[in-house]
Formats: structure tokens, sequence, C-alpha cells
């Protein structure tokens, strides 16, 4: 049977299935169907209360993101060394960060302000953590911090179809096939729409202040729209998502949102590997 052939063949999954060997595209590497350490690597510890592990994708963004916003507001426990998880190199997998995170995804936070000091993992639990600590960047009535946990909640489960699905298939996968990427486009186009439409009749997601869910969404949605995310804003047409766009530009222009989307950043035009205090912003902004 020729090559080609074998390339259009529909593919027979297995009574059961079994690892044998990489699949091939971006990450592939440090894929594998099981959990835990590969190999002993302790993590450094800066001088801050706060140690955050991560690398400047969407996810690491917004804990980013959320810790400028704190500074911003002028709570200065919020201070935080960042240094950086090079998950092509498997960094994840290391022991230090396995004991903070079981899950080996950034980001992954520690808090050394409790006795003893707390771990935080997955985004949306780190957000909410650092919310409710300095009671900032949530509503305060139970309506609205609803609403609120709402949108946050929304967001971990809508983006991994935007990531996994739509950026694996369209940006990452090895060979471009139309039936993924078409099944996840529809979704994400779905998802942008569901956000225009809370947007076309609210300046921010849980109303007329910036929260969390502005925090958590941004990264994901507002890096799409605007042009930033897997070179697919002409291919999902984002402009003709209007309110998306209103409020991803109005997000962007936020100096606290300028710093924390370069944080532990290795590419781009402009990027800081490594944050241990603001002064390590200077020259690189506007």
């Amino acid at each position: 049977m020729s090559s080609d052939n074998n390339v259009n063949q529909e593919y027979v999954p297995p009574t059961v299935w079994k690892w044998e060997a990489e699949n091939g595209g971006k990450f592939a590497s440090t894929n594998r169907p099981i959990s835990g350490a590969t190999h002993d690597k302790l993590l450094p510890v800066g001088k801050h209360s706060f140690q955050l592990h991560s690398l400047g994708t969407p996810n690491g963004q917004k804990v980013t993101i959320m810790l400028e916003e704190l500074l911003a507001l002028g709570i200065s426990e919020a201070e935080y060394d960042a240094y950086l998880i090079n998950i092509g190199e498997g960094d994840q997998f290391g022991s230090g960060f396995v004991e903070i995170n079981p899950n080996s995804k950034i980001p992954a936070l520690m808090d050394h302000s409790t006795t003893p000091p707390t771990r935080v993992f997955e985004s949306g639990s780190i957000l909410q953590y650092l919310a409710e600590k300095f009671d900032a960047l949530i509503p305060k009535d139970f309506v609205s911090k609803t609403e609120c946990r709402n949108w946050l909640f929304w967001q971990m489960g809508s983006a991994p179809y935007l990531g996994g699905g739509f950026g694996h298939f369209y940006a990452y996968a090895p060979t471009k096939q139309q039936y993924p990427i078409d099944r996840f486009a529809m979704e994400v186009k779905r998802e942008l729409d569901v956000l225009d439409r809370h947007l076309a009749d609210h300046t921010y997601f849980a109303g007329d202040d910036y929260s969390i869910a502005d925090i958590a969404i941004w990264p994901w949605y507002g890096n799409l729209v605007l042009g930033n995310l897997y070179d697919a804003a002409e291919f999902l047409d984002v402009a003709s998502y209007q309110h998306v766009m209103r409020w991803a530009k109005a997000i962007e222009r936020r100096p606290a949102v300028q710093r924390g989307r370069i944080v532990n950043r290795t590419w781009g035009d402009v990027f800081l590997e490594e944050r241990h205090d603001a002064s390590d912003f200077d020259g690189l902004l506007g």
C-alpha cells in the first residue's frame, strides 16, 4: 500500500489503547499518559511571600496580571518572585514543581505568608485565592460575586476548546486536518458569540467593575481577538465580535496588564524571563 493510502486510511482504534510513540507536533516530547515527577529538581525560593513558577502562556498570564493589578492597587503584600518553567524542556515534571502541582501544569504558586506555606494550583483557583486573601478584584455583594464566579468557571471550562482543541489542530498538529479544525473553529466562534452578546450590555463580565473574571478570560479570548494567539484572527473573523474587541482593547491598555503579560516569557518583542521586583520592567515598556 502506498504511503498516500496509509495517510488517508481511516484510523481504527485498538481494543485497548497503548502508548507506543510520540504523536508528533509541538510539545509531543513532553506528553505522556502518566503523572508524577520524572527527575529531581528543587525550585528556587526568592525573597517575597509569593513564589510563582510559571510560563507566559495565557494561563500563566492570568496570575501575573492578577499580581500586578494587586500591586497597582497599593497592596504591597502581593509582591512576588516569578520563576520560569520551561514546559518544552519538561520543567513541569521536576520533583519540586510536582510537589506544588501534582497535575504538572503551569501556573503554580506558593504562599509563604502562611504557616506552613500554602500551595495553590490551577489558574482559576489562584485567582480566587488571591482575590479572597486581599479582598480585591472580586465583587462584594453575593449576587455580583456569583456572577463573577460564573464567568471565571466559564473560562476554565471553555478555554480547553480554544487551546487544546482549536489551537492544537490549527497551529501545532503535525498535519492540517479539516474535520478537527472545523469542529473546534465552530465551537470557538460560538464561545466568542457568547462573550459578545454578554458584553453588548455589560462593561465587564461581572458588571461595571473589572474583576478576576476579566483577568481569567482576557489572556485567552482577548489575545485571540487582538491577533496575538495562533495567528488565527482573520480565519475566525474576530473583527465581527465588536463588543469583545472593545473590551479586549480596554483591558490591553491597563498598565498592570501590559506588565503581567510579559512575565515568564522568552519570546516576542518584549519579554521578562523572571520577575523579582518592579524595577525589572524598567526600559521594557513605554
